[in-house]
Order: structure tokens, then C-alpha cells, then sequence
């Protein structure tokens, strides 16, 4: 099912700006031509099927996978991003499988998320980790806790608190909600809320798509590697064509999820 366009997101002042990106396993394109803006201080998420390409766009972008097309970061174009040039500009991505060192704390995991920023001279690393642990209490609690001991919750927490601990323009999320009891889904969307509050642009891909399409400003739907369809995200949580799609099937449990 190919949706129609909506309208254009028409945010003030651009921080990332994705065009023509394409994305090729072999002679199989996982991403045609995607194109997508995120801008500054706006939540903006990507939904669609399992196999979409969401998570292959976020990957391209951060310069984790190679691609064709453009992407321009707070003003400068990258044809070809590279993972570590793009962290030092202030882009950041907490990846679907949290990726972290489990026989390290909770403190050093945190600590290797500056690492960037300490390398490039900034020593602002102890003040950055009080205003993470600010945002999630419970990860202070545990800061000496090896981080393979903490529940599925607290590892997700860790994982946005050591993406935060780079000081990023841009946080981008890959599935947060992923295998986590409703009560955290929910405490994780509030963080990505007060995120946006403090000033951090988010470009997020949830398979929950009740609760992304309340969180964010902005949406786009992926489907087969195309954008189907992009909007405001109120507007699209209205679209029959996205309720049917995507918010009929189980829509009491993600109406709990979301709310």
C-alpha cells in the first residue's frame, strides 16, 4: 500500500536534512530515495512495517552503512558520513540492541559516551553525567552496578544516558520501546518528551506508532524503503488510511502504552 503525501514539514531552522538517500544490499534496494527534515527542537519519528527500512535509514545516516544521496547536518552536507566525524558535530544514535558493555558500570558506560568530547577537549563529562542522572534517578542508584545486572528498562535508560553524555544536537532512537513492560514504555516516552523540552531535536523510529504519532511534531510513514506518506504528526494520527494500517491492530494495548 503506497499512501499519499500530506504536506511538507515547514520547521524554522533545519537540523538535519536527508535527501535522495538510497540504500543497497547487493542489487537489492533497502532505501530508495528517501528523503526527510528533521528541525531544531521538534521531535520527529518514522513508522512503518517490520523490514520498512527505518532502521537502515537511521544506519545511513550515522554513517554506519554506505548510501547514496545527501545528508545535511546543521548546515553542512555529508555525501559520504562517517560514524566518528558526525558524533564530534553533534549527532548521536542509541541503536535497537542498546549495544553495551555489560562487565562495565553503569558510570563508565556513561563516561565512554563523552569520550569524543574529552578527546576533543571538553572536560564537562562530570557535570554532563549529573544532569543524565537528573533525567533517569535510578540509573544514579545503580551507577556502580555492572550494566549486564540491570533490567531491560535500566539498560534502556543507560543507553539514552550515554548518548546524552556526548551532548548531541540530534538524538536519533531506534525502536526505545522495543520488549519493555508498559509502565517503562511509558516513562521513556516522558523522557523523550522533557528531551525535546531541553532543547534536543530527536528523530525517532518506533514501532509503537500510537505512541510516537502523540510524542512527535513531525511523521513520516516508510514503507518497502519509500517514505508512503509524511505530515504533522496529529495529522497523520488521524489519516483512516494510517488508523487502519497501523493503529486498528492491537489498539487498546498501544492506546496503554501511549498514554
Amino acid at each position: 500500500m503506497m499512501l499519499a503525501r500530506v504536506e511538507t514539514n515547514t520547521a524554522t531552522r533545519t537540523v538535519l536534512e536527508v535527501r535522495d538517500l538510497t540504500v543497497a544490499y547487493g542489487k537489492v534496494e533497502a532505501l530508495t530515495k528517501a528523503n526527510l527534515v528533521v528541525g531544531e527542537g521538534q521531535i520527529v519519528t518514522v513508522i512503518g512495517p517490520n523490514g520498512a527500512g527505518k532502521t537502515t535509514m537511521l544506519s545511513a545516516i550515522m554513517g554506519l552503512l554506505g548510501s547514496k544521496g545527501e545528508v545535511s547536518f546543521d548546515g553542512s552536507v555529508e555525501g559520504v558520513p562517517s560514524v566518528e566525524r558526525m558524533v564530534t558535530r553533534g549527532m548521536n544514535l542509541v541503536p535497537e540492541k542498546r549495544e553495551l558493555f555489560g562487565e562495565m558500570s553503569v558510570e563508565d558506560n556513561l563516561l565512554l559516551g563523552a569520550f569524543q568530547r574529552y578527546r576533543g577537549g571538553k572536560r564537562d563529562h562530570r557535570e554532563t553525567m549529573e544532569e543524565v542522572f537528573g533525567l533517569f534517578p535510578r540509573l544514579k542508584e545503580r551507577r556502580r552496578q555492572l550494566a549486564g545486572t540491570l533490567s531491560g528498562g535500566e539498560r534502556q535508560m543507560l543507553a539514552v544516558g550515554r548518548a546524552l553524555m556526548a551532548r548531541p544536537r540530534l538524538l536519533m532512537l531506534d525502536e526505545p520501546s522495543l520488549g519493555l513492560a508498559p509502565l517503562i514504555v511509558r516513562e521513556i516516552f516522558r523522557i523523550i518528551a522533557e528531551l525535546r523540552r531541553r532543547g534536543v531535536s530527536i528523530l525517532l523510529v518506533e514501532q509503537n506508532a500510537r505512541a510516537a504519532l502523540q510524542v512527535a511534531d513531525y511523521a513520516y510513514v516508510l514503507e518497502t524503503g519509500s517514505v508512503a506518506m509524511e505530515g504533522p504528526a496529529r495529522t497523520l494520527a488521524d489519516d483512516p488510511r494510517v488508523i487502519e494500517t497501523y493503529l486498528g491492530l492491537g489498539g487498546k494495548h498501544q492506546d496503554m502504552l501511549a498514554t
